[in-house]
């Protein structure tokens, strides 16, 4: 078994030292069932236990095992998940002030990136799946044109896969952006378990980053950063500006754990899940998609998602996420046969609530008034929505379906986009941030 880190944090806990450092309970005790054996190996930076952020070991060879395994020059461990390295990535990829090509379903964290590193953004459009009421991928032929109408731009950020599960083709974009001299930054937060399913996530992009918390076998906000063609230090620097300078130490061991797991016949576990979730999808209305969609996401089509989803928890079941009129479920190797058993067996008397939702357009695309860093730090104030007609958001206003931002911050709030909110149902008395009030938040 390779688990560089894990040994080594075990390795300590077996001297019994007297442990006059951080963290307070001191490898002896913390409060709770199930926490208490977690004290031992929740140490901090020693002498054996290294420094994520800086050379050495243990660092050095537990994470070239993920860089190796994945097919990058380098991994960079992140215990602040890939909110951590959405901003770490971006700020290697793109220079301050600059330009960029961004996925208009991004990320919270893109939009937040955006402002710290004062970027002007360029969006790039989805395809639309109006058979599924959902944002589709991202065609190269369309990251094509928009580098042809800016040929200033010199970096990428897209999504894939989506939170519903669609994949882009990673490999004919990262050719393109590199044929017009940019680099390509790829969320793919919800696609770490894809390597194990045959589908390559190293297809010649600069950085990509994936939760492993979202669907390996490791605990809660742990992720990953791989990297090409960069200074491995900068990386270390670029990651401990985001990251807390107090790593958990379990956290990372679960990486290392999870790793030697999966390459020891773990990874097989996914594959079962996705023949599970090709039946489902056969079985019941759902999103379908071949090739260009997350085998392992099963996507149900119902009539009336919240209502649907509440149904599953009576049961029981507790899906990832519901909106109008799909509700979705992450699967993993660690769901076993009883486990979709049990889930199909539900659904089976649940399906008069299944079938398509009212049908919805894509979004409108409103009027930029100020840059994301201007928003972001600008006063703000908060408001009824059906009171925001020509303000300006301080935040975004992304309901599901579809998943896209309607309106993020800097963007005005017009009639069109509150006639499209309307449309499609969204609670109009829910309270927004609007550019305006008092400095420091102090706002009402």
């Amino acid at each position: 078994m390779s688990t560089p880190l894990y040994d080594a944090l075990n390795s300590y806990a077996a001297k019994k030292t007297l442990r006059f450092h951080m963290p307070g309970h001191k490898g002896k005790f913390l409060p709770g069932p199930g926490l208490e054996a977690l004290a031992a190996v929740d140490v901090t930076e020693l002498p054996g236990t290294g420094n994520l952020y800086e050379a050495g070991e243990p660092f050095d060879s537990t994470q070239g095992l993920w860089a190796e395994l994945f097919g990058f020059d380098h991994c960079q461990f992140l215990t602040g998940g890939s909110t951590m390295g959405i901003h770490t990535g971006l700020a290697l990829c793109a220079q301050p002030g600059s330009k960029v090509l961004i996925d208009r379903a991004c990320h919270r964290a893109v939009f937040h990136a955006l402002a710290l590193l004062d970027l002007e953004p360029v969006y790039l459009e989805r395809t639309w799946r109006k058979e599924d009421n959902l944002i589709g991928s991202i065609l190269p032929e369309d990251v094509k044109k928009k580098l042809d109408q800016n040929p200033d731009i010199k970096t990428v950020c897209i999504t894939s896969p989506t939170y519903a599960g669609m994949l882009s083709d990673i490999r004919e974009i990262s050719h393109m952006v590199h044929a017009y001299g940019g680099k390509l930054f790829v969320d793919g937060a919800h696609g770490a378990h894809l390597f194990f399913l045959g589908n390559r996530l190293d297809w010649d992009v600069d950085a990509l980053v994936v939760s492993a918390h979202k669907t390996l076998p490791a605990m809660g906000q742990s992720a990953l950063l791989f990297t090409n063609w960069m200074e491995v230090d900068r990386v270390r620097q670029m990651a401990s500006v985001y990251g807390s300078s107090s790593p958990s130490y379990p956290m990372m061991a679960s990486l290392d754990t999870a790793r030697q797991w999966l390459v020891e016949g773990g990874r097989f576990g996914y594959v079962r899940a996705s023949k599970r979730v090709a039946q489902l999808r056969e079985r019941f209305p759902s999103v379908r998609d071949g090739d260009s969609l997350d085998p392992c996401r099963f996507v149900l089509k119902v009539k009336d998602g919240p209502a649907f989803g509440g149904q599953l928890r009576e049961q029981g079941i507790f899906p990832e996420m519901e909106d109008s009129g799909h509700v979705v479920f992450i699967c993993t190797a660690q769901d076993n046969e009883e486990d979709f058993d049990r889930l199909e067996a539900v659904l089976e008397t649940l399906e008069d609530g299944m079938g398509d939702c009212i049908p919805i357009p894509p979004p409108p695309l409103p009027k930029r008034v100020l840059s994301p860093r201007n928003a972001l730090f600008a006063a703000s104030r908060r408001r009824s929505l059906d009171q925001c007609e020509g303000e300006i958001s301080a935040c975004q206003i992304a309901p599901y379906p579809p998943g896209v931002p309607v309106v993020v911050p800097g963007e005005q709030i017009g009639k069109k986009e509150l006639a499209y909110l309307r449309e499609i149902g969204y609670n109009m008395q829910s309270e927004v941030r609007v550019i305006g009030g008092e400095p420091n938040g102090m706002g009402k």
